[in-house]
């Protein structure tokens, strides 16, 4: 079978936690294993890690990355008074208040949020969207510590459910206590390859990420998620900060008009190979999946159209976290990320297309998050290198994985087989980086020693055999410390010397 170059995430959860299960999703394609916080304890999601681990260590040949998606500062509504046993019932044209004070125990007259700053960040007109936006209040009037509304439909919710402000400015901080608890004593603690960082509204808030997690956690890369217009508003600052770009397409569609998604996916997209980024697109890609063996026909178009539109990968959550068929899913959506990537090829069978595209516009740019055009010309280089003489893949010798992830951004034809030392970057350019895979080795580098060691794990994959031509760069340093870039065609041999 043709292997798939686009990446998939998959959301641990009871229906795929258990290590023959997870043997099955990556033997279907799973990529990434998603812990998501905003549900378990550190107990359970060590537990989920540990079986994570366990099923990777049964399969040497892929190197499967772990995720850590924060909770982060979510609103919710309260509690109810004990006579509605946990469910209160709301008639549109009722007017309903909405208090800060988070002790109040609610029912269909009142009931309590966590946001204290509520009353100053609404005012009358504005629209709030709880559980989901299956009930939609309007802001009449707003009080000290209250909002009065309006109901504008009929719903019954529980308690705790989760609250949208549609073009309104969260005032929290990225991380709650609870996420800072969450990175510093599981994250950097159990070593964890990414962070999701939710609701990511400014540059400053990947920074304060960073500080959070340390010396100790500096490895870990950084996804931001992308989920209400603050994040939008200030996608190119986030963008020069972050690793990795999540649009989340859940919040977002709460906090933006819906029929507005698609437009800022394909943006972020777009920016995010401009930059060299590597961008998930996640939420309900294959939502049906959860009860349905087959998805339906849009959920199949909703993923090769991210494909198409250049994501690096793809997310599954409820699907394979709670769902009936979470190998099945994985296996569908391998498929239908294949299928994309033939039309690709197809409609660029040369692969220069999107080499020279990506080139003019890096040439064109002026703007701070403009890449040194010098690794950009190496980079470029080698994949068009790659295409001129049909290269069975690109060997790029890691040490960071910045050179793998430039060499990514141009979504090569030829696979990028990177040989590291360090087994972290070897399951992030695996995890997340279109077309990438690693070799993780013990033999130190120098001396041709990590080539041969390519060499020999290439051949064993089938990627290529003695006597292909592959095309091989890395990086060294000159007597000043200054990085310079070495770019090779490589005939592949078994006495290969430096």
């Amino acid at each position: 079978m043709t292997e798939k170059k686009t990446k998939i995430f998959c959301t641990m959860g009871p229906k795929c936690w258990d290590v023959p299960t997870l043997l099955e999703l990556i033997d279907a394609g799973m990529n990434v294993a998603r812990l998501n916080f905003s549900h378990g304890d550190h107990e359970a999601h060590g537990a989920t890690l540990a079986r994570v681990r366990e099923a990777a260590s049964l399969r040497p040949g892929k190197n499967i990355g772990v995720l850590l998606d924060t909770k982060g500062p979510e609103i919710r509504t309260g509690f109810f008074r004990e006579e509605c046993k946990g469910k209160i019932h709301l008639t549109a044209g009722d007017v309903v208040e909405v208090t800060t004070d988070y002790s109040f125990k609610g029912d269909e007259k009142k009931f309590a949020c966590t946001y204290e700053k509520l009353p100053t960040s609404v005012q009358p007109g504005s629209t709030v969207l709880i559980a989901d936006g299956s009930l939609v209040l309007t802001v009449i009037e707003c009080k000290a510590t209250s909002v009065i509304c309006k109901v504008e439909n009929n719903q019954a919710i529980g308690e705790r459910k989760n609250m949208n402000l549609p073009n309104v400015k969260v005032d929290l901080p990225v991380l709650q206590p609870k996420d800072i608890d969450d990175l510093q004593n599981f994250g950097v603690k159990h070593g964890v390859d990414f962070i999701a960082a939710s609701f990511v509204q400014s540059a400053a808030d990947i920074q304060f990420i960073r500080a959070t997690l340390g010396d100790a956690g500096k490895k870990i890369k950084i996804i931001a998620k992308i989920e209400n217009q603050e994040g939008l508003d200030k996608f190119d600052e986030i963008l020069a900060e972050t690793d990795g770009v999540m649009v989340a397409r859940g919040d977002l569609g709460m906090e933006i008009p819906p029929e507005k998604v698609f437009r800022e996916q394909k943006m972020m997209i777009e920016k995010c190979r401009f930059y060299g980024k590597p961008c998930v697109v996640a939420t309900q890609m294959l939502e049906s999946m959860i009860v349905n063996p087959r998805p339906t026909r849009a959920e199949c178009s909703d993923v090769a159209n991210a494909v198409l539109d250049g994501a690096d990968c793809v997310m599954l959550s409820g699907e394979t976290a709670n769902g009936a068929f979470p190998r099945a899913a994985v296996e569908i959506m391998a498929r239908t990320c294949i299928q994309a990537e033939m039309m690709m090829r197809d409609a660029d069978p040369s692969g220069y297309n999107e080499i020279f595209k990506l080139m003019k516009a890096s040439k064109k740019s002026s703007g701070p998050l403009s890449q040194a055009l010098q690794v950009e010309a190496a980079t470029s280089s080698a994949v068009k290198m790659a295409c001129d003489i049909s290269a069975k893949a690109l060997v790029v010798l890691s040490e960071t994985g910045e050179t793998a992830r430039l060499i990514s951004k141009f979504h090569p034809d030829a696979p990028i087989l990177s040989i590291t030392s360090d087994a972290t970057i070897g399951r992030q350019i695996e995890g997340y980086m279109c077309n990438a895979t690693s070799i993780v080795t013990t033999e130190k580098r120098g001396e041709g020693r990590h080539i041969r060691v390519g060499f020999e794990e290439g051949k064993k994959r089938g990627l290529f055999a003695d006597g292909d031509t592959v095309v091989a760069i890395h990086t060294m340093r000159n007597a000043a410390n200054i990085k310079q870039w070495t770019l090779r065609m490589l005939e592949v041999s078994s006495n290969f010397t430096h």
